[in-house]
Protein backbone atom coordinates (compact mmCIF):
# COMPACT_ATOMS: atom_id res chain seq x y z
CA UNK A 1 0.00 0.00 0.00
CA UNK A 2 1.27 3.24 -0.81
CA UNK A 3 0.36 5.91 1.28
CA UNK A 4 1.76 9.54 0.72
CA UNK A 5 4.20 10.80 3.92
CA UNK A 6 1.95 14.01 6.06
CA UNK A 7 5.13 16.22 7.27
CA UNK A 8 5.19 16.85 10.98
CA UNK A 9 7.83 19.65 12.67
CA UNK A 10 9.87 16.67 13.70
CA UNK A 11 9.57 15.39 10.43
CA UNK A 12 11.13 18.30 8.62
CA UNK A 13 13.73 18.26 11.18
CA UNK A 14 14.96 14.96 9.99
CA UNK A 15 14.80 16.44 6.43
CA UNK A 16 16.41 19.70 7.44
CA UNK A 17 19.53 17.38 9.58
CA UNK A 18 20.05 14.57 6.08
CA UNK A 19 20.54 17.94 3.98
CA UNK A 20 23.14 19.41 6.22
CA UNK A 21 24.91 16.03 6.50
CA UNK A 22 24.94 15.45 2.90
CA UNK A 23 25.99 18.61 2.31
CA UNK A 24 28.96 18.19 4.86
CA UNK A 25 29.49 15.37 3.01
CA UNK A 26 29.93 17.14 -0.44
CA UNK A 27 31.72 19.58 0.84
CA UNK A 28 34.59 17.24 2.57
CA UNK A 29 34.31 15.12 -0.67
CA UNK A 30 35.45 17.96 -3.10
CA UNK A 31 38.31 19.08 -0.09
CA UNK A 32 39.62 15.76 -0.17
CA UNK A 33 41.67 17.31 -3.01
CA UNK A 34 44.95 18.73 -4.08
CA UNK A 35 44.36 22.84 -3.18
CA UNK A 36 47.81 24.09 -4.09
CA UNK A 37 49.62 23.35 -0.68
CA UNK A 38 49.96 20.28 0.74
CA UNK A 39 48.12 20.00 3.53
CA UNK A 40 44.49 19.31 4.32
CA UNK A 41 42.94 20.67 6.94
CA UNK A 42 39.84 19.60 7.27
CA UNK A 43 38.90 15.79 8.75
CA UNK A 44 37.71 15.35 5.30
CA UNK A 45 37.67 11.16 6.39
CA UNK A 46 35.60 11.54 9.65
CA UNK A 47 32.67 9.59 7.94
CA UNK A 48 35.10 6.24 8.03
CA UNK A 49 36.31 7.08 11.12
CA UNK A 50 32.70 7.30 12.76
CA UNK A 51 31.90 4.20 10.80
CA UNK A 52 31.95 0.83 13.67
CA UNK A 53 31.95 -1.78 10.93
CA UNK A 54 35.58 -0.27 9.33
CA UNK A 55 36.81 0.09 13.01
CA UNK A 56 35.67 -3.56 14.49
CA UNK A 57 37.11 -5.53 11.02
CA UNK A 58 40.17 -3.11 10.67
CA UNK A 59 41.63 -3.51 14.37
CA UNK A 60 40.36 -7.67 14.27
CA UNK A 61 42.22 -8.37 10.73
CA UNK A 62 45.41 -5.86 12.07
CA UNK A 63 45.33 -7.63 15.31
CA UNK A 64 45.44 -4.15 16.96
CA UNK A 65 43.84 -1.52 18.58
CA UNK A 66 43.29 1.29 15.84
CA UNK A 67 43.46 4.81 17.72
CA UNK A 68 42.27 6.80 14.76
CA UNK A 69 38.74 5.09 15.22
CA UNK A 70 37.49 6.58 18.64
CA UNK A 71 35.07 8.11 16.53
CA UNK A 72 33.07 5.06 16.07
CA UNK A 73 32.67 4.46 19.69
CA UNK A 74 30.56 7.61 19.93
CA UNK A 75 28.31 6.07 17.11
CA UNK A 76 27.57 2.86 19.07
CA UNK A 77 27.58 4.65 22.04
CA UNK A 78 24.45 7.06 20.38
CA UNK A 79 23.31 3.97 18.73
CA UNK A 80 22.59 2.01 21.86
CA UNK A 81 20.78 4.62 23.02
CA UNK A 82 18.71 6.15 20.15
CA UNK A 83 18.56 3.52 18.05
CA UNK A 84 19.08 3.25 13.95
CA UNK A 85 19.22 7.15 13.59
CA UNK A 86 22.35 7.16 11.73
CA UNK A 87 20.37 5.90 8.75
CA UNK A 88 17.65 7.92 8.41
CA UNK A 89 18.99 11.26 10.03
CA UNK A 90 23.10 11.21 8.91
CA UNK A 91 23.95 8.67 6.37
CA UNK A 92 24.56 10.35 3.00
CA UNK A 93 24.05 7.17 0.87
CA UNK A 94 20.54 7.18 2.49
CA UNK A 95 19.79 10.68 2.26
CA UNK A 96 20.62 10.31 -1.77
CA UNK A 97 18.35 7.34 -2.23
CA UNK A 98 15.82 9.39 -0.11
CA UNK A 99 16.04 11.43 -2.65
CA UNK A 100 16.15 9.32 -5.62
CA UNK A 101 12.97 7.38 -4.80
CA UNK A 102 10.97 10.53 -5.34
CA UNK A 103 11.68 10.30 -8.63
CA UNK A 104 11.32 6.17 -9.91
CA UNK A 105 8.06 4.25 -10.07
CA UNK A 106 8.25 1.75 -6.84
CA UNK A 107 6.94 -1.65 -7.20
CA UNK A 108 7.12 -2.43 -3.22
CA UNK A 109 7.71 -6.12 -4.01
CA UNK A 110 8.45 -7.98 -0.60
CA UNK A 111 10.65 -10.79 -0.87
CA UNK A 112 10.57 -13.54 1.67
CA UNK A 113 13.87 -13.53 3.61
CA UNK A 114 15.99 -11.04 2.24
CA UNK A 115 16.29 -8.57 4.62
CA UNK A 116 18.18 -11.38 6.35
CA UNK A 117 21.07 -11.07 3.46
CA UNK A 118 22.86 -8.47 5.37
CA UNK A 119 23.35 -10.17 8.34
CA UNK A 120 25.07 -12.95 6.23
CA UNK A 121 27.35 -10.27 4.56
CA UNK A 122 27.97 -8.49 8.57
CA UNK A 123 28.75 -12.48 9.56
CA UNK A 124 30.95 -13.50 6.85
CA UNK A 125 32.80 -9.41 6.87
CA UNK A 126 33.32 -10.02 10.61
CA UNK A 127 34.49 -12.90 10.64
CA UNK A 128 36.61 -13.18 7.95
CA UNK A 129 38.43 -10.03 9.35
CA UNK A 130 38.92 -12.67 12.51
CA UNK A 131 41.13 -14.69 10.50
CA UNK A 132 42.65 -11.88 8.50
CA UNK A 133 40.76 -10.98 5.67
CA UNK A 134 39.45 -7.44 5.42
CA UNK A 135 35.94 -7.37 3.28
CA UNK A 136 34.29 -4.52 4.48
CA UNK A 137 35.40 -2.51 1.90
CA UNK A 138 33.60 -4.20 -0.73
CA UNK A 139 30.23 -3.87 0.91
CA UNK A 140 30.56 -0.78 2.80
CA UNK A 141 28.01 1.89 1.72
CA UNK A 142 30.69 4.65 2.22
CA UNK A 143 33.34 2.82 0.06
CA UNK A 144 30.83 2.18 -2.38
CA UNK A 145 29.34 6.41 -2.35
CA UNK A 146 33.12 7.39 -3.09
CA UNK A 147 34.25 5.03 -4.94
CA UNK A 148 31.54 5.60 -7.24
CA UNK A 149 31.53 9.54 -6.64
CA UNK A 150 35.51 9.36 -6.85
CA UNK A 151 36.37 7.11 -10.03
CA UNK A 152 33.74 8.08 -12.10
CA UNK A 153 30.96 10.97 -10.86
CA UNK A 154 33.58 13.39 -10.46
CA UNK A 155 35.83 12.90 -13.40
CA UNK A 156 32.59 12.92 -15.57
CA UNK A 157 31.40 16.28 -14.29
CA UNK A 158 34.99 17.29 -14.68
CA UNK A 159 35.45 16.28 -18.52
CA UNK A 160 31.90 17.76 -19.74
CA UNK A 161 31.61 20.56 -17.64
CA UNK A 162 35.52 21.47 -19.22
CA UNK A 163 34.49 20.26 -22.50
CA UNK A 164 32.25 22.98 -22.13
CA UNK A 165 33.68 26.25 -21.48
CA UNK A 166 36.53 25.18 -23.62
CA UNK A 167 34.34 24.71 -26.47
CA UNK A 168 32.86 28.20 -25.95
CA UNK A 169 36.87 29.45 -24.97
CA UNK A 170 38.43 27.90 -28.49
CA UNK A 171 34.49 28.55 -30.71
CA UNK A 172 32.97 31.43 -29.93
CA UNK A 173 33.17 34.87 -29.81
CA UNK A 174 35.89 36.53 -27.58
CA UNK A 175 32.86 39.02 -25.81
CA UNK A 176 31.34 35.42 -25.18
CA UNK A 177 34.22 34.07 -23.94
CA UNK A 178 35.37 36.96 -21.74
CA UNK A 179 32.22 36.56 -19.91
CA UNK A 180 32.26 32.79 -19.36
CA UNK A 181 35.91 32.48 -18.33
CA UNK A 182 34.98 34.16 -14.97
CA UNK A 183 32.60 31.52 -14.22
CA UNK A 184 34.61 28.95 -15.26
CA UNK A 185 38.09 30.34 -12.34
CA UNK A 186 34.49 30.53 -10.27
CA UNK A 187 33.72 26.70 -10.86
CA UNK A 188 37.52 25.35 -10.79
CA UNK A 189 37.99 27.32 -7.16
CA UNK A 190 34.97 25.45 -5.70
CA UNK A 191 33.11 22.55 -7.56
CA UNK A 192 35.81 21.30 -9.98
CA UNK A 193 38.48 19.18 -8.98
CA UNK A 194 41.85 20.43 -9.06
CA UNK A 195 42.88 18.49 -12.59
CA UNK A 196 41.12 15.51 -14.79
CA UNK A 197 41.75 12.31 -13.10
CA UNK A 198 41.25 8.85 -14.96
CA UNK A 199 40.74 5.76 -13.15
CA UNK A 200 41.15 1.89 -13.27
CA UNK A 201 37.65 0.18 -12.64
CA UNK A 202 35.95 3.68 -12.75
CA UNK A 203 32.88 1.63 -14.84
CA UNK A 204 32.80 -0.88 -12.38
CA UNK A 205 32.71 1.57 -9.53
CA UNK A 206 29.91 3.47 -10.90
CA UNK A 207 27.57 0.23 -11.86
CA UNK A 208 27.80 -1.14 -8.16
CA UNK A 209 26.70 2.84 -7.26
CA UNK A 210 24.16 2.98 -9.74
CA UNK A 211 22.68 -0.55 -8.42
CA UNK A 212 22.01 0.53 -5.27
CA UNK A 213 20.24 3.23 -6.80
CA UNK A 214 18.09 0.89 -9.01
CA UNK A 215 17.11 -1.56 -6.53
CA UNK A 216 14.66 1.36 -5.01
CA UNK A 217 12.46 0.56 -8.04
CA UNK A 218 11.61 -2.84 -6.19
CA UNK A 219 11.26 -1.10 -2.56
CA UNK A 220 12.36 1.88 -0.79
CA UNK A 221 15.85 1.83 1.14
CA UNK A 222 15.58 -1.76 -0.76
CA UNK A 223 20.01 -1.55 -0.09
CA UNK A 224 19.63 0.01 3.55
CA UNK A 225 16.93 -2.33 4.47
CA UNK A 226 18.00 -5.67 3.65
CA UNK A 227 21.77 -5.42 2.03
CA UNK A 228 24.03 -2.89 4.00
CA UNK A 229 26.36 -4.94 6.44
CA UNK A 230 26.90 -0.94 8.17
CA UNK A 231 22.82 -1.01 8.61
CA UNK A 232 22.93 -4.70 9.78
CA UNK A 233 25.59 -3.94 12.62
CA UNK A 234 23.82 -0.92 13.93
CA UNK A 235 20.13 -3.40 13.80
CA UNK A 236 21.84 -5.05 16.23
CA UNK A 237 23.26 -2.80 18.40
CA UNK A 238 19.68 -1.42 18.48
CA UNK A 239 18.32 -4.21 19.44
CA UNK A 240 17.94 -2.88 23.48
CA UNK A 241 17.98 0.66 22.26
CA UNK A 242 16.16 3.14 24.83
CA UNK A 243 14.56 5.30 22.14
CA UNK A 244 11.15 3.29 21.14
CA UNK A 245 8.35 3.88 18.91
CA UNK A 246 5.03 4.13 20.74
CA UNK A 247 2.54 2.34 20.30
CA UNK A 248 4.75 -0.36 19.46
CA UNK A 249 1.98 -2.24 17.34
CA UNK A 250 -0.51 -0.76 14.87
CA UNK A 251 -3.86 -0.14 15.55
CA UNK A 252 -6.48 -2.40 15.13
CA UNK A 253 -8.26 -0.63 13.00
CA UNK A 254 -5.64 1.26 11.14
CA UNK A 255 -2.05 -0.05 9.64
CA UNK A 256 -1.04 3.47 7.87
CA UNK A 257 2.21 3.35 9.64
CA UNK A 258 3.06 0.03 8.38
CA UNK A 259 1.95 0.65 4.97
CA UNK A 260 4.41 4.18 4.68
CA UNK A 261 7.35 2.74 6.42
CA UNK A 262 10.26 2.93 4.39
CA UNK A 263 11.76 0.30 6.21
CA UNK A 264 9.04 -2.18 6.16
CA UNK A 265 9.65 -2.23 10.07
CA UNK A 266 6.67 -3.73 11.32
CA UNK A 267 6.03 -7.63 11.06
CA UNK A 268 2.87 -8.99 9.65
CA UNK A 269 0.91 -9.36 13.03
CA UNK A 270 1.58 -5.57 13.64
CA UNK A 271 4.80 -5.47 15.95
CA UNK A 272 7.00 -3.21 15.14
CA UNK A 273 10.76 -4.59 14.67
CA UNK A 274 12.29 -1.67 16.38
CA UNK A 275 16.10 -2.62 15.31
CA UNK A 276 15.01 -2.35 11.44
CA UNK A 277 13.54 1.66 12.48
CA UNK A 278 15.60 4.18 11.31
CA UNK A 279 13.78 6.99 13.09
CA UNK A 280 12.66 8.51 9.85
CA UNK A 281 9.19 9.75 11.44
CA UNK A 282 6.85 9.23 9.06
CA UNK A 283 5.10 7.37 11.11
CA UNK A 284 3.96 10.59 13.01
CA UNK A 285 2.77 12.63 10.72
CA UNK A 286 0.90 10.24 9.07
CA UNK A 287 -1.12 8.91 12.10
CA UNK A 288 -4.54 10.02 11.97
CA UNK A 289 -5.12 9.62 15.62
CA UNK A 290 -2.37 11.73 16.60
CA UNK A 291 -0.88 8.75 18.90
CA UNK A 292 2.35 7.93 17.50
CA UNK A 293 5.32 8.74 19.08
CA UNK A 294 9.22 7.95 20.33
CA UNK A 295 10.16 8.10 23.48
CA UNK A 296 12.62 6.53 25.74
CA UNK A 297 11.98 3.48 27.53
CA UNK A 298 12.07 -0.28 27.60
CA UNK A 299 9.62 -2.03 25.23
CA UNK A 300 6.38 -3.33 26.33
CA UNK A 301 6.98 -6.51 24.46
CA UNK A 302 10.35 -7.92 23.42
CA UNK A 303 10.63 -9.30 20.04
CA UNK A 304 12.72 -12.17 19.63
CA UNK A 305 15.59 -11.52 16.90
CA UNK A 306 14.59 -13.19 13.96
CA UNK A 307 17.52 -14.77 12.41
CA UNK A 308 18.31 -17.59 14.70
CA UNK A 309 21.69 -19.56 16.15
CA UNK A 310 21.88 -21.95 13.07
CA UNK A 311 21.33 -18.97 10.85
CA UNK A 312 24.67 -17.46 12.32
CA UNK A 313 26.35 -20.68 12.55
CA UNK A 314 26.27 -21.50 9.08
CA UNK A 315 27.31 -18.36 8.10
CA UNK A 316 30.40 -18.14 10.86
CA UNK A 317 31.56 -21.50 8.83
CA UNK A 318 31.32 -19.63 5.43
CA UNK A 319 32.89 -16.75 6.89
CA UNK A 320 35.85 -18.76 7.99
CA UNK A 321 36.19 -20.80 5.06
CA UNK A 322 36.89 -17.61 2.81
CA UNK A 323 40.11 -16.59 3.85
CA UNK A 324 41.23 -19.74 4.50
CA UNK A 325 40.96 -20.74 0.61
CA UNK A 326 42.50 -17.31 -0.04
CA UNK A 327 45.64 -18.52 1.40
CA UNK A 328 45.70 -21.01 -1.36
CA UNK A 329 45.14 -18.86 -4.25
CA UNK A 330 47.85 -18.35 -6.60
CA UNK A 331 48.42 -14.38 -5.93
CA UNK A 332 49.89 -15.65 -2.15
CA UNK A 333 52.59 -17.50 -4.57
CA UNK A 334 53.76 -15.04 -7.03
CA UNK A 335 55.82 -12.12 -6.39
CA UNK A 336 54.31 -9.13 -7.82
CA UNK A 337 57.41 -6.84 -8.74
CA UNK A 338 55.47 -3.98 -10.02
CA UNK A 339 52.83 -3.66 -7.38
CA UNK A 340 53.82 -0.67 -5.72
CA UNK A 341 52.23 0.99 -2.50
CA UNK A 342 51.74 4.51 -1.96
CA UNK A 343 54.68 5.80 0.37
CA UNK A 344 53.76 5.31 4.19
CA UNK A 345 52.08 1.83 3.64
CA UNK A 346 53.37 -0.80 5.41
CA UNK A 347 54.43 -4.29 4.01
CA UNK A 348 51.11 -6.59 2.59
CA UNK A 349 50.57 -8.44 5.61
CA UNK A 350 50.05 -5.07 7.60
CA UNK A 351 48.35 -3.36 4.68
CA UNK A 352 45.82 -4.87 3.61
CA UNK A 353 44.21 -5.89 6.95
CA UNK A 354 43.52 -1.66 7.36
CA UNK A 355 42.98 -0.59 4.24
CA UNK A 356 38.97 -0.25 4.11
CA UNK A 357 39.25 0.55 0.33
CA UNK A 358 37.46 3.71 0.62
CA UNK A 359 39.31 5.57 -2.30
CA UNK A 360 40.68 8.98 -0.59
CA UNK A 361 44.22 8.34 -1.06
CA UNK A 362 43.28 7.53 -5.06
CA UNK A 363 41.37 10.97 -5.03
CA UNK A 364 43.35 13.30 -3.79
CA UNK A 365 46.79 12.20 -5.18
CA UNK A 366 48.26 15.23 -7.18
CA UNK A 367 49.40 13.17 -10.33
CA UNK A 368 46.62 10.69 -10.56
CA UNK A 369 49.48 7.81 -10.26
CA UNK A 370 47.39 5.92 -7.71
CA UNK A 371 44.77 3.76 -9.32
CA UNK A 372 42.45 1.21 -7.49
CA UNK A 373 43.96 -2.67 -8.20
CA UNK A 374 41.99 -5.55 -9.97
CA UNK A 375 43.65 -8.67 -8.71
CA UNK A 376 47.11 -7.75 -9.02
CA UNK A 377 46.76 -9.20 -5.28
CA UNK A 378 44.68 -11.44 -5.24
CA UNK A 379 40.56 -11.05 -4.97
CA UNK A 380 41.23 -9.13 -1.33
CA UNK A 381 43.69 -6.52 -2.83
CA UNK A 382 40.87 -5.16 -5.37
CA UNK A 383 40.69 -1.48 -4.82
CA UNK A 384 43.45 -1.15 -2.87
CA UNK A 385 45.80 1.53 -4.26
CA UNK A 386 48.71 0.73 -6.49
CA UNK A 387 51.15 3.06 -8.05
CA UNK A 388 51.16 2.91 -11.79
CA UNK A 389 53.93 5.33 -12.50
CA UNK A 390 53.53 5.67 -16.42
CA UNK A 391 50.14 7.07 -15.67
CA UNK A 392 51.84 9.32 -13.31
CA UNK A 393 54.37 9.50 -10.48
CA UNK A 394 54.86 9.72 -6.44
CA UNK A 395 54.83 14.14 -6.20
CA UNK A 396 58.27 14.27 -4.11
CA UNK A 397 56.64 16.92 -2.20
CA UNK A 398 53.18 15.65 -1.37
CA UNK A 399 52.39 13.98 1.87
CA UNK A 400 48.29 13.89 1.23
CA UNK A 401 47.54 10.40 0.71
CA UNK A 402 48.89 9.72 4.77
CA UNK A 403 47.25 12.19 5.53
CA UNK A 404 43.44 11.62 4.32
CA UNK A 405 43.29 7.74 4.91
CA UNK A 406 41.17 7.02 7.61
CA UNK A 407 42.54 3.91 8.85
CA UNK A 408 46.25 4.15 9.19
CA UNK A 409 46.82 1.75 6.55
CA UNK A 410 49.03 4.19 5.11
CA UNK A 411 51.05 6.07 7.72
CA UNK A 412 50.95 10.00 7.78
CA UNK A 413 54.43 10.94 7.53
CA UNK A 414 56.12 14.74 7.78
CA UNK A 415 58.07 15.64 4.22
CA UNK A 416 60.94 14.61 5.56
CA UNK A 417 59.86 11.22 6.08
CA UNK A 418 57.90 11.00 2.97
CA UNK A 419 61.16 11.84 0.77
CA UNK A 420 63.14 9.37 2.68
CA UNK A 421 60.53 6.89 2.58
CA UNK A 422 61.56 3.98 0.17
CA UNK A 423 58.28 2.12 -2.67
CA UNK A 424 60.35 0.87 -5.37
CA UNK A 425 63.49 0.72 -6.84
CA UNK A 426 64.12 1.93 -10.37
CA UNK A 427 65.54 -0.45 -12.68
CA UNK A 428 66.79 0.25 -16.37
CA UNK A 429 65.89 -2.29 -19.15
CA UNK A 430 68.86 -2.15 -21.90
CA UNK A 431 67.58 -3.80 -24.32
CA UNK A 432 64.86 -0.63 -24.45
CA UNK A 433 67.13 2.36 -23.16
CA UNK A 434 68.83 4.23 -25.83
CA UNK A 435 72.11 4.78 -24.44
CA UNK A 436 72.34 1.14 -24.29
CA UNK A 437 70.14 -0.41 -27.49
CA UNK A 438 70.70 2.28 -29.85
CA UNK A 439 73.98 3.97 -28.96
CA UNK A 440 72.17 7.19 -28.32
CA UNK A 441 71.94 9.88 -25.79
CA UNK A 442 69.27 10.24 -23.72
CA UNK A 443 69.57 12.18 -19.88
CA UNK A 444 65.60 12.78 -19.83
CA UNK A 445 65.06 10.14 -16.09
CA UNK A 446 68.37 12.19 -14.53
CA UNK A 447 66.84 15.47 -15.12
CA UNK A 448 63.49 14.66 -13.53
CA UNK A 449 65.00 12.62 -10.71
CA UNK A 450 63.68 14.80 -8.03
CA UNK A 451 66.32 13.38 -4.52
CA UNK A 452 68.80 15.78 -3.36
CA UNK A 453 71.33 13.50 -4.37
CA UNK A 454 70.60 12.04 -7.92
CA UNK A 455 69.93 8.80 -7.79
CA UNK A 456 70.45 8.18 -11.25
CA UNK A 457 74.02 8.91 -12.57
CA UNK A 458 76.00 8.39 -16.05
CA UNK A 459 79.10 6.78 -16.82
CA UNK A 460 80.86 8.11 -19.80
CA UNK A 461 81.81 5.53 -22.79
CA UNK A 462 82.72 5.34 -26.05
CA UNK A 463 81.04 3.87 -29.13
CA UNK A 464 80.99 4.22 -32.52
CA UNK A 465 78.16 5.91 -34.56
CA UNK A 466 76.52 4.98 -37.85
CA UNK A 467 79.26 6.79 -39.82
CA UNK A 468 81.91 4.34 -37.58
CA UNK A 469 83.32 7.58 -35.56
CA UNK A 470 83.98 6.90 -32.10
CA UNK A 471 81.19 9.31 -29.91
CA UNK A 472 81.38 9.19 -26.58
CA UNK A 473 77.71 8.74 -25.09
CA UNK A 474 76.40 8.52 -21.33
CA UNK A 475 75.08 5.37 -19.62
CA UNK A 476 72.48 5.58 -16.85
CA UNK A 477 72.95 3.78 -13.89
CA UNK A 478 71.12 3.66 -10.51
CA UNK A 479 72.14 3.93 -7.11
CA UNK A 480 70.25 2.37 -5.22
CA UNK A 481 70.91 3.24 -1.99
CA UNK A 482 69.75 6.72 -3.30
CA UNK A 483 66.50 5.28 -4.97
CA UNK A 484 63.27 5.69 -3.54
CA UNK A 485 61.51 4.54 -6.23
CA UNK A 486 58.92 7.43 -6.91
CA UNK A 487 58.11 6.94 -10.64
CA UNK A 488 59.04 10.06 -12.27
CA UNK A 489 61.48 8.31 -14.26
CA UNK A 490 59.30 5.87 -15.79
CA UNK A 491 56.55 8.34 -16.37
CA UNK A 492 59.20 10.82 -18.61
CA UNK A 493 60.82 8.46 -20.40
CA UNK A 494 60.51 9.51 -23.98
CA UNK A 495 60.24 5.45 -25.47
CA UNK A 496 56.55 4.68 -26.16
CA UNK A 497 54.86 1.21 -24.31
CA UNK A 498 56.49 0.30 -21.63
CA UNK A 499 58.94 2.39 -20.53
CA UNK A 500 62.65 1.75 -20.64
CA UNK A 501 63.22 1.98 -16.79
CA UNK A 502 60.73 0.64 -14.71
CA UNK A 503 60.35 0.88 -10.85
CA UNK A 504 59.84 -2.33 -9.22
CA UNK A 505 58.36 -3.21 -5.72
CA UNK A 506 61.26 -3.54 -2.72
CA UNK A 507 60.31 -5.84 -0.35
CA UNK A 508 60.03 -4.21 3.73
Amino acid sequence: MNIKPAYSIKHLLRLLCQGVCLVVFLILFRLTDYRGKDEIGWAVNVLFRLDPLSALTSILAAKEYIILFIPALILVALTIIFGRFFCGWICPLGTLLDLFSKYVRCSNKKIAGVRYVKYIFLTVIIVGAVFGLQLSGFLNPFSILVRGLAFSIDPVFNYIICLFFDSIYLNAPEALSNLTEPVYSSLKQTLLPFRQSFFALSFLCFIILLSVFLLEKISRRFWCRNLCPLGGMLAMLSLSALLRRLPEKTCKECSDCAGICPMDAFRDDGWIRGEECHLCLDCIGNCPSKISSFKLGKPKKKISFEPGKRFFIKWVIAGAAIPIVSKVSLAQKIERPFLIRPPGAKEEGSFLPKCVRCGECMKVCVKNALQPALMESGFEGMFTPRLVPRLGYCEFNCTLCGQVCPSGAIERLDLKQKQRFVIGLAVFDKDRCLPFAKDESCIVCEEHCPTYDKAIKFKSIKVKNKNESEIIIKQPYVIDSLCIGCGICENVCPLKGNAAIRVIRQKQ
